[in-house]
């Protein structure tokens, strides 16, 4: 099972570890930050929308005590217009892109292909430092479904009033201590039905449901080029995820199938750090750009961003019940689609 889940958090985190490459973006100096920023977006927001969900597959909530065990996994799937950012010239101080490339692929983009990025420093005696790096294309190749993943284990627990606790729990799993990931959600689905009279004798079942999710990434960044210009001691890409949902959901509930939707709002926040230090190497040019010599440059922890993902959401799902087996599959409209699918045991 330990596998299992490894396996799960390698294709979740996947396109973060592709921040081994990035370390060659920070000769940008103080165009580093947005330049990052633009190329990661649409993988972090992907992926706090994939993690809220898969949260329900039905509004009806276990009689006290009964519980079930859900394994499956959600697919956020990054819009058209977020395979690429437009390279405006006017946001950037020191970079510019030689072959006037108007638009840059994200992370997510279908187009794997490197960009030659060249930077110009003023130094403030007449002289600039000067260097190039290559921005590294998309991998969505290399996902399923060219989707942003999030796995979903979970248990969920009846207590007493109708209410249900639900926990997501991802153990710390190291993976040829290249990266390290875990995952810790709880959630609470209180049934509605019962306050609405001889409703309840009905197979319609309403409920309401909140939940939050916390994942954390890490991932080393080797200094696998000692040529290049650049040279890491220590260095780490980070990324902390928080997201949180609430929602109304109403489901009908036969003896084999089970039709449910929800309407609600989500919400979520991602930190991305680049730790360590770091030595850049520039050449050094006078202002007729004749090369005078190289200069050395050393920074530590340059790189500290903010992403947020939030709005409405509406799902509509199905389950297919087999005794306590079900089989069941959704799929939410939102900023970035989601389509979640899975397993549970269930026991009432």
């Amino acid at each position: 099972m330990k596998k299992l889940f490894a396996s799960i958090l390698i294709l979740t985190s996947i396109q973060l570890s592709k921040a081994q490459e990035l370390e060659t973006i920070l000769l940008a100096s103080e165009d580093a930050s947005l330049l990052t920023q633009n190329y990661l977006n649409p993988a972090l927001e992907g992926l706090m929308y994939s993690m809220n969900g898969g949260w329900a597959n039905t509004a009806k909530v276990h009689k006290a005590f009964g519980f079930d065990l859900t394994i499956g996994a959600n697919l956020a799937f990054v819009p058209d217009e977020s395979q690429f950012f437009a390279f405006n010239q006017g946001d950037y101080q020191f970079i510019s892109l030689p072959n006037g490339e108007n638009d840059l692929p994200t992370v997510m983009s279908e187009n794997d292909a490197e960009t030659e990025v060249e930077i110009t420093i003023p130094v403030g005696d007449g002289t600039f430092k000067v260097a190039s790096f290559d921005m590294p294309g998309g991998i969505t190749e290399d996902l399923p479904a060219s989707a942003v993943p999030a796995p979903t284990v979970q248990v969920g627990f009846g207590l007493p009033f109708k209410t249900d606790i639900k926990a997501r729990f991802v153990p710390n799993i190291s993976v040829d201590d290249d990266f390290e990931s875990g995952l810790i959600g709880f959630g609470l689905q209180h049934d509605l039905t019962q306050y609405f009279g001889p409703l309840d004798k009905l197979p319609l079942s309403v409920s309401i449901l909140g939940a939050f999710t916390s994942m954390k990434v890490t991932y080393k960044i080797a200094d696998e080029n000692i040529s290049d210009a650049v040279a890491v001691d220590n260095g780490e890409a980070e990324f902390k995820m928080n997201t949180w949902t609430i929602q109304a959901l109403a489901s009908l509930d036969f003896k084999i199938i089970t039709f449910y939707g929800s309407v609600g709002y989500n919400n979520g926040k991602t930190t991305a750090k680049m730790k360590g230090d770091y030595t850049l190497t520039y050449d050094l040019e006078d202002g007729s750009g004749n090369q005078i010599g190289t200069v050395d440059e050393t920074i530590s922890d340059p790189i500290n961003l903010d992403f947020e993902a939030n709005g409405v959401r509406a799902t509509i799902g199905t389950r297919l019940n087999l005794a306590f087996f079900k089989i069941f599959a959704d799929y939410t409209f939102q900023e970035y689609n989601t389509a979640s699918l899975g397993i549970a045991f269930s026991f009432r």
